[in-house]
């Protein structure tokens, strides 16, 4: 059976520094919950803590209504899929997927019976008798998977699983792990540096930076209303401009440089003549051929990617930003030309001077306070 994982002030720290100051987060039973980062933001100790694997030095632990802080791991009932597979070279792939069943002293047909079904689930039934060495890294991937799997966990943990795999590899193995993670209704927690990979998989996904957990919500809510700045930065691409908020008849106003555009969507609380950052992603970025009609730019490059072209411009105050446009049929815009800017401000975010949070209604976070 699944589980639901709640964590409570987790402490995590290796003599005086401190790795983890203050967490809390709940993983709902069945959920495909990710961990994403950058290097180093904890991501992998907080996993770690939960398999077991890392000692706890403050903080409560539970899976549904049991504290595991003290439990043995082999006793918490965890599948683990590795980063390096994993996987045992000596022993066939059957072999390697029966490995945890026979551990825990499976009848021999039960042990059959459920090898048989996680291979034909992981589509690895016909490699069976195959020593790992002749498997590719998606093969070898795939027995991993299907070996935690077949122990039917309570959790399933994964660390960086497809990171060692080539960019079309990763692109099939991560429609797999969602398709059998959905369909095994497996409470997951899965761990990358990936943002476009975690915006595939996740039911919801957590933003760490510096062993602290800044956004939890789904993958549209956090790319479209992330909670501060880092979260905006770190999740996809963005042009962060320095601007003001002007309150002009009664009506929040975005000013940059020559551009003024309202922005009703400003919280009440926020309303008021400030310094803003402005946060706008290149599809947010509107090009225009005409000149006047906004933010004076030049466009420094392009590069043509089939249905999109990517433009690098400077503004006039020397910013550089990037704008992502539908390719047309007609010629690219060459580098040099001068043109006009205006933004998207439906889906552009505004934040307070210093990044801390979004200004705007429609944030979504479920951090646990």
């Amino acid at each position: 059976m699944s589980v639901n994982i709640t964590v409570n002030h987790a402490l995590k720290k290796y003599g005086e520094n401190v790795i983890i100051p203050d967490l809390n987060v709940k993983i709902k039973e069945g959920e495909f919950f990710t961990l994403l980062g950058p290097s180093g933001c904890g991501k992998t100790t907080l996993l770690r803590m939960i398999a077991g694997f890392n000692s706890i030095e403050g903080g409560d632990f539970y899976f549904n209504e049991k504290r595991i802080n003290d439990l043995d791991p082999a006793k918490r009932n965890i599948g683990m899929v590795f980063q390096n597979y994993a996987i045992f070279p000596h022993l066939t792939v059957r072999k390697n997927v029966e490995f945890g069943l026979k551990n825990k002293h499976f009848p021999k047909e039960e042990i059959k019976e459920r090898a048989d079904k996680f291979l034909k689930l992981m589509q690895i039934d016909h490699l069976a008798e195959r020593l790992p060495d002749r498997l590719s890294g998606g093969q070898q991937q795939r027995v991993a998977l299907a070996r935690a799997l077949c122990i039917e966990p309570d959790v399933l943990l994964m660390d960086e699983p497809l990171s060692n795999l080539d960019a079309k590899l990763r692109v099939e193995m991560r429609t797999v792990i969602k398709n059998i993670q959905h369909s095994v209704g497996i409470t997951t927690i899965y761990v990358t540096h990936d943002q476009e990979e975690a915006m595939a998989v996740s039911d919801r996904i957590a933003v760490m930076n510096g062993g602290v957990i800044q956004h939890i919500g789904t993958p549209k809510n956090i790319y479209q209303r992330p909670a501060n700045l880092f979260v905006s930065t770190f999740i996809g691409r963005s042009n962060v401009l320095k601007g003001k908020l002007v309150m002009k008849d009664g009506v929040p106003h975005l000013r940059y440089l020559n551009y003024d555009a309202p922005m009703p969507h400003v919280k009440k609380e926020y309303q008021d003549d400030a310094d803003i950052v402005l946060s706008v992603r290149p599809e947010e970025l509107l090009m225009h051929r005409e000149a006047g009609l906004g933010i004076k730019g030049v466009v420094d490059d392009c590069v043509f990617l089939g249905l999109n072209t990517h433009y690098f411009m400077h503004l006039d105050d020397g910013t550089e930003v990037e704008s992502i446009q539908e390719s047309t049929i007609d010629s690219i815009i060459a580098p040099g030309t001068e043109i006009s800017l205006t933004i998207n401000t439906e889906k552009a975010n505004l934040f307070a001077g210093d990044g801390s949070h979004n200004l705007l209604e429609g944030v979504q976070n479920d951090c646990e306070i």
